[in-house]
């Protein structure tokens, strides 16, 4: 955590208000935090984006997240699954309210692809031959995300909007639910793009 405290404090020293213009190409990348009720876990990404405005940029975030995800079995039983990566690639678009300064706020939303790994337990009370439905590896969804950048410097929260994934047993029959939405607190920097507050 002091590393990450102290990059983040050295992005900020050398940051002199630059960020984006129309017209120009940047590349961000986001490292972050998600809490859950098994304990949390972490995310990352990398976003290429093209600025169609000064104030308006669209883009694709590739990104993992590492969750430990929640699971609900028909029998009314819940538990919490190991910790597994989820791949995106999200297509996005952001607005910025240029304040005339390096500090500017945004907010955010996305759709696309999210490739959903598989769940293995710690918990005896769930079978270990239980697996995700096939059907249930990949799902379209969606985020909405808000934050500020402050020269290079970015910091936001968002929130991943997936379709839980159904469980099944060794015959194939469904024995429960696992959640996949998840919420994220990221922070980050990005190269490229122009400058505000020219």
């Amino acid at each position: 955590m002091k590393k990450i405290t102290l990059v983040a404090l050295l992005i900020l020293a050398f940051a002199n208000g630059y960020s984006q213009e129309q017209g120009g190409f940047r590349v961000g990348l986001d490292l972050g935090f998600v809490p859950t009720g098994g304990g949390g876990g972490g995310m990352l990404s990398i976003e290429p984006k093209y600025n169609i405005k000064d104030n308006m940029n669209v883009g694709l975030r590739i990104g993992g997240a590492g969750i430990a995800r929640d699971i609900e079995s028909n029998s009314g039983g819940s538990t919490t699954a190991e910790i597994s990566v989820n791949s995106s690639f999200i297509g996005t678009y952001d607005y910025y309210f240029d304040s005339g300064n390096s500090f500017v706020p945004y907010v955010g939303a996305g759709l696309g692809y999210y490739s959903i790994a598989n769940v293995e337990f710690d918990d005896s009370n769930m079978e270990s031959d239980v697996t995700l439905d096939p059907a249930s590896s990949g799902e379209t969804g969606g985020l909405v995300r808000a934050g500020f950048e402050w020269g290079k410097f970015r910091m936001g929260v968002e929130y991943n909007f997936i379709p839980d994934s159904t469980l099944q047993g060794v015959n194939g029959e469904s024995v429960g639910t696992v959640a996949n939405s998840y919420a994220g607190i990221h922070l980050g920097f990005f190269i490229g793009g122009g400058k505000w507050g020219e």
